[in-house]
């Protein structure tokens, strides 16, 4: 344990029934993106992702595989951790459902909810989708062109009656709705709160929360013949990677309660109702923030596998680089908005804000510092207005970015740092260096000297977004001490510093032919 502020960021466990896509990349980036500034910017941070390996859905895709649920399962864990060192994601712990820690964990939660009188014995008979496993009221449900009932997501639903185990929900519509209207934005975006907001005004019905139609699952403890619903198993997986039903261990102490739960729009319900629910149940404190962002499309057509149009992650990374990848999803959309991915627009965005933008603004400067100051940085004169204008906002950047990162604003945050970097370039422009090399030697070491300082202070902000990129400036400019502590004027760049021949950072991409995917 340190002194350090905690903060404890989490994606949702992903579902092992299929292979990962972009929509699991995009929402672990924006944790990893979240996580790595918030240690930059002085926390003790906790960032944790993982799998989700027990329900109806995978005991059915293993028999279709041909294999056993738990060999089916490591198989695709597997598949989720490779794309997680890939992307370079920064995290702490990958949990999966199937560790015996977890199921301790939520066999302890259960026996806490059971003993204090919110779990009750009965029969369920309603509608159920395998895919989503989620249960639907039948308000909720539409019927597609060959008679099938669908969820509200779209995958079908089927009827079931079993014996099962059910969850007082319905005693906690008041306490939710006043968690929802306290002003502590527990749910963002405001959009999706209202839409949360509006299903518990529409009434709360007691949640089944065990099925004994099927075996692969953690078993409810004291009642053989029943395991858990998949999503009380899930949710508390949470609680299980800081050391629960240890209340006193030091990571508990330290993380809980999370500071943000990031979720798809799809799993909104499940986190900003059932957990909530199940936490104040429990007597345990609740999450400060959950968050749901949006989905993508793929050239305009929504993505599935029966269209062919999937977005592989890895495929993406070796067309382009892992760093314009992880750039290109957090800057396109606000977070929190549906985002149409385009392979045109990806290449316009990268080459305007990258190449074209910070790479090129670097490459200008440190070639000139390289060739007419003896590789080193230079020895500033007296600072002109124009100088002390453009340290002044950059020393400040880190306020404006903060803020927005603090809201999950990284398009924001990301437009903010690009377009100070477009102030430098416009800053070059009028001041012209490479005239005052023979005109004014000593202002062109004040110029590169500025331009130098802005350059490290912008490396030094893109870090959590393009952490390789960020290391490539701050490995030329000889900078060792890279956290936001190091912004600022009191820590300008020491004249006299050597630095190395400047190389490319950022490539500059080829727009894909007309009608190309």
């Amino acid at each position: 344990m340190t002194d350090k502020p905690a903060y404890y960021i989490t994606t949702p466990i992903y579902y092992v029934n299929d292979v990962p896509h972009i929509g699991h990349a995009y929402t672990t980036l924006a944790c990893d993106v979240m996580a790595r500034f918030k240690r930059l910017d002085g926390y003790d941070v906790m960032f944790l992702t993982g799998t989700d390996e027990h329900g109806q859905k995978i005991e059915r895709s293993a028999a279709d595989a041909g294999v056993p649920p738990l060999e089916f399962c490591d198989k695709v864990s597997a598949r989720f951790q490779e794309l997680a060192d890939a992307m370079n994601y920064s995290h702490n712990q990958f949990i999966r459902t199937t560790e015996e820690r977890h199921k301790k964990a939520v066999q302890h939660l259960w026996k806490v909810l059971e003993d204090k009188g919110f779990i009750y014995q009965d029969n369920y008979a309603g509608w159920y989708s395998v895919r989503d496993e989620a249960f639907y009221a039948e308000k909720e449900l539409t019927e597609g062109e060959d008679g099938q009932k669908l969820a509200p997501t779209g995958a079908p639903v089927e009827w079931v009656e079993e014996p099962s185990f059910f969850f007082k929900l319905s005693a906690f519509e008041e306490q939710l709705l006043a968690l929802y209207d306290n002003g502590q934005e527990f749910v963002m975006p405001k959009s999706r709160l209202n839409e949360v907001r509006s299903f518990v005004k529409g009434g709360l019905e007691d949640l089944s929360i065990s099925r004994s139609s099927f075996t692969w699952g953690v078993p409810v403890p004291e009642h053989e013949g029943h395991v858990m619903y998949v999503w009380i198993d899930a949710l508390t997986n949470y609680l299980t990677a800081i050391g629960y039903p240890d209340v006193d261990a030091a990571d508990y102490q330290a993380f809980w309660p999370a500071d943000l739960h990031m979720v798809g729009k799809d799993i909104l319900r499940f986190h900003a109702v059932y957990w909530p629910a199940f936490l104040m149940a429990a007597d345990l404190p609740l999450p400060k923030r959950v968050f749901a962002h949006g989905w993508w499309t793929n050239e305009g057509q929504k993505i599935s596998k029966s269209l062919g149009n999937v977005i592989d992650p890895f495929e993406l990374m070796e067309s382009y680089g892992l760093d314009p990848v992880r750039f290109f999803l957090l800057r396109e959309v606000p977070f929190g908005n549906d985002g149409d991915f385009s392979r045109k627009a990806f290449v316009l965005t990268c080459n305007a804000n990258l190449a074209k933008g910070l790479g090129n603004l670097a490459q200008r400067t440190l070639s000139m510092v390289f060739k007419n100051c003896e590789a080193q940085i230079p020895v500033p004169s007296e600072f002109t207005n124009e100088d002390k204008e453009i340290l002044s906002t950059t020393d400040n950047l880190i306020q404006i970015v903060r803020a927005h990162m603090d809201q999950q604003e990284f398009h924001s945050a990301l437009e903010a740092i690009f377009a100070h970097a477009a102030a430098g370039d416009k800053y070059i422009s009028v001041q012209e260096p490479w005239k005052l090399k023979k005109t004014d030697p000593e202002r062109m070491n004040t110029v590169l000297y500025v331009l130098s300082d802005v350059i490290r202070q912008l490396a030094i902000l893109i870090q959590p977004i393009m952490p390789e990129s960020g290391a490539k400036f701050l490995d030329m400019l000889k900078i060792e001490d890279r956290s936001f502590a190091e912004l600022g004027a009191d820590h300008r760049l020491a004249p006299g510093t050597p630095i190395d021949k400047p190389e490319g950072v950022f490539p500059q991409f080829e727009l894909p032919e007309e009608g190309a995917e």
